[in-house]
């Protein structure tokens, strides 16, 4: 399967990298598709971006400029893979919603725990695919 996909990664917990190479890996995505945010090549015309962010309540502003930016012309549908609360990630979705782009739903919730564990439990990788699964299927 052949999509235009990307995964950005806001956290600084090890085990969320491992998360989106695995999206990577999964989706047999190119070589600049998983990478921090800010990228280093801009979004552009992205059927998907999965925005994978370790977050509390109050997200960073780097992260809400960031989303503030996702327009349709940007990434056409986002999803979130989120460490950490459900008011973060609201907030996300209500700032991503503002910029016109399709926030698909549910979020997927993850415990990084500590920042250097890498480590991912194979049930969770999976239920992690098939949640990507879902959202492509699902894209707009």
């Amino acid at each position: 399967m052949s999509i235009k996909m990307r995964v950005l990664v806001a956290s600084n917990k090890a085990k969320m990298m491992t998360l989106a190479n695995s999206i990577k890996q999964e989706f047999e995505l190119g070589p600049n598709a998983v990478d921090k945010i800010p990228p280093a090549y801009s979004c552009d015309k992205e059927r998907i971006v999965i925005l994978a962010i370790s977050t509390d309540d109050n997200p960073k502003a780097n992260i809400i400029n960031f989303c503030k930016e996702l327009n349709k012309t940007r990434a056409a549908n986002v999803a979130l893979l989120i460490d950490g609360s459900s008011g973060g990630a609201e907030k996300l979705k209500n700032i991503l919603s503002e910029a016109g782009t399709n926030v698909i739903e549910p979020p997927f919730y993850t415990k990084c725990g500590l920042s250097f564990l890498k480590n991912v439990k194979p049930e969770e990788n999976t239920a992690l695919i098939e949640w990507v699964n879902e959202a492509v299927k699902n894209l707009k």
